[in-house]
């Protein structure tokens, strides 16, 4: 039985002061919390209905501090979802240091002041189906734990590492040490992303949906790059695309080039 100061206390969790003072977040259904579960993630509580927790009696991780059944009225009191999903979960923050060198031999995305959840956790998962372990957020870019953004990873942040730092302080910093890394841009105007030359390994900034990005880090920028638009009959297209959806196709393409320099050609 769930008790009310659970109840209180998950609840706190979804506001990020909350979050952030006791270093947890929480997680809905039965896929997303499996896969944090398998990815090592320690969850201080778990509140499923009796029939998950059947399913898995015999092989339930033992990186749950403490299990509880709920009925499912009692899921509905803590849940952010309109349809409560069998099973949610507290969990801790993972902690782990940002390795600079991790970050030198492949692709890092850096994401600059994007607000919407929904958009941040499709980035996230984009990452994660490309091979991108590490993203790099700007200080005011929408919560990583958000329970939307969360929702919104199906479950790829157990796989893929996501830091806040000031970005134009850390850019600085990472130019000055490694001038020859590169650094993208997405622009409205630059080199059409399908012709321009790209490297299998530098930093991918994409900007903020309602305002690209910051012109302050512009200078680090050595490579702009833009998404030509195909029009089609009409003549026009759309101003500008979805901040996640450019996301996938930029790392789409980077991912391409890698692979026919492999000796791939399909």
């Amino acid at each position: 039985m769930l008790s009310k100061n659970k109840i209180k206390f998950i609840n706190a969790l979804k506001k990020k002061k909350d979050r952030y003072e006791k270093a947890l977040f929480t997680a809905e259904g039965a896929k997303l919390v499996e896969e944090l579960l398998q990815a090592g993630f320690q969850a201080e509580l778990l509140c499923a209905e009796a029939k998950w927790l059947e399913q898995h009696r015999l092989s339930l991780p033992t990186n749950i501090k403490e299990p509880i059944e709920v009925s499912e009225s009692e899921l509905g009191k803590i849940s952010g979802l309109s349809t409560p999903q069998q099973v949610l979960a507290v969990f801790h923050m993972p902690v782990y240091p940002l390795k600079e060198e991790e970050l030198l031999g492949g692709l890092t995305l850096v994401v600059d002041r994007v607000q919407d959840p929904g958009n941040m956790g499709t980035i996230i998962r984009t990452a994660d189906w490309f091979g991108i372990g590490h993203i790099i957020c700007s200080e005011d870019a929408v919560d990583v734990y958000n329970p939307k953004t969360i929702q919104a990873t199906m479950g790829s942040i157990g796989r893929v590492k996501v830091f806040y730092k000031p970005l134009n302080s850390w850019l600085a910093s990472v130019r000055n040490r490694h001038p020859d890394l590169p650094v993208y841009g997405t622009f409205l105007e630059g080199e059409n992303l399908y012709t321009a030359p790209l490297e299998s390994r530098g930093l991918i900034i994409m900007g903020s949906e309602s305002h690209g990005i910051s012109a302050e880090l512009h200078p680090f920028i050595s490579r702009r790059l833009y998404i030509p638009a195909f029009n089609g009959i009409s003549g026009k297209a759309a101003e500008s695309l979805n901040v996640s959806m450019a996301t996938g196709i930029v790392c789409a393409e980077f991912r391409r080039r890698q692979w026919e320099a492999a000796g791939h050609s399909k």
